[in-house]
């Protein structure tokens, strides 16, 4: 990556460079690191150094929370001339730049920008990666951030004398786009789950978010005790229709009466579920993706612990893992 990362700098300093190539002797962009002006936007993205900068217009959205599939990352076409929503610039200075030339409204007087080589053709190439955290304990692990490496691919540049300049490959570098809240399950009681014995559904809440098990194959379900350390099991997504284990979280408080929500054949529009992370499907042989239940007999009723083992919850190519071990919670069915 060092022969590249003089960032060719347009051969600004160079007198000439008719030949198309560039040479970079003095100025390097390697060991810079790449700013936002709003790092929860990231509509402008740039480099500083000296008396020098590169910018990356960006519109909104364009650096998801979401992983690339890899070998497959994002290509976007640098537009309209490079006038359009995506634009690939570089800026010399009179004097020292600052943040303020670049993201302030009003930018300061000086320094003036001396000379300027707008991309004009290209492609922007991002691959994302996703960065997780683990509990050491649980195994748990949680979503802190996304990684996104920019790079540039044939790009035309447009300057202010000469010819246009081609360059190739042009690594960007790499940005970090920080998750404030990960994700994290939890329920507002933790022991006792809620069972829709008609929908064969099981769910536990916290008001905005719930783990529902849909579909739910009766035979984890049975009026009769398990042997001691033998419980049910079932695969998570046995089939399309069989055991799905969905994380779901609403645009709104859900109702106190959770039953009417959940437990009903049509499906509810308020609150209106905003994400959705589907369960992985289980693996016998990797001992993953497994639905647990226990069942101990009481004087009137049964009660069924539900336990998640080794799940993995994803949306698009993102995902992260309940743990090894994850309590959904007990229901209780009278005898």
């Amino acid at each position: 990556m060092k022969k590249y990362a003089s960032l060719l700098l347009f051969a600004l300093l160079l007198n000439g460079c008719d030949d198309g190539d560039l040479t970079v002797d003095s100025v390097d962009f390697e060991d810079i690191s790449i700013q936002s002006c709003d790092p929860l936007l990231n509509t402008l993205l740039y480099k500083l150094k000296d008396q020098e900068s590169l910018l990356l217009q960006l519109p909104l959205n364009t650096l998801k929370n979401d992983a690339t599939t890899i070998g497959d990352p994002t290509v976007i076409n640098i537009d309209s001339q490079g006038n359009g929503s995506y634009r690939f610039l570089y800026r010399a200075y009179d004097g020292t730049v600052a943040t303020a030339n670049i993201c302030n409204a009003i930018p300061p007087k000086a320094p003036n920008v001396t000379e300027e080589w707008l991309a004009t053709s290209g492609q922007i190439v991002i691959s994302s990666v996703q960065i997780t955290e683990e509990d050491a304990t649980t195994k748990a692990t949680k979503i802190t951030g996304y990684t996104h490496d920019i790079n540039l691919k044939n790009v035309t540049f447009l300057k202010p004398s000469g010819p246009t300049q081609v360059q190739e490959d042009f690594p960007f570098g790499t940005y970090k786009t920080t998750i404030t809240t990960p994700i994290v399950v939890t329920f507002t009681d933790t022991n006792n789950a809620r069972y829709c014995s008609v929908q064969q559904k099981i769910y536990n809440e916290n008001g905005t978010t719930a783990l529902v098990i849909k579909n739910l194959d009766p035979a984890l379900i049975k009026p009769e005790a398990t042997p001691v350390g033998v419980p049910r099991t079932g695969l998570i997504n046995a089939t399309a229709t069989t055991n799905n284990v969905n994380y779901e979280i609403y645009s709104s408080t859900l109702p106190i009466n959770t039953s009417g929500y959940f437990c009903t054949s049509v499906t509810q529009t308020t609150p209106t579920v905003q994400e959705s992370w589907a369960g992985k499907a289980g693996v016998t042989a990797d001992n993953t993706g497994i639905i647990e239940v226990t069942t101990t007999e009481e004087t009137n009723l049964f009660r069924h612990k539900i336990i998640l083992r080794s799940t993995t919850l994803q949306k698009g190519n993102s995902s992260f893992m309940l743990g090894t071990s994850f309590l959904v919670g007990s229901i209780t069915i009278n005898k």
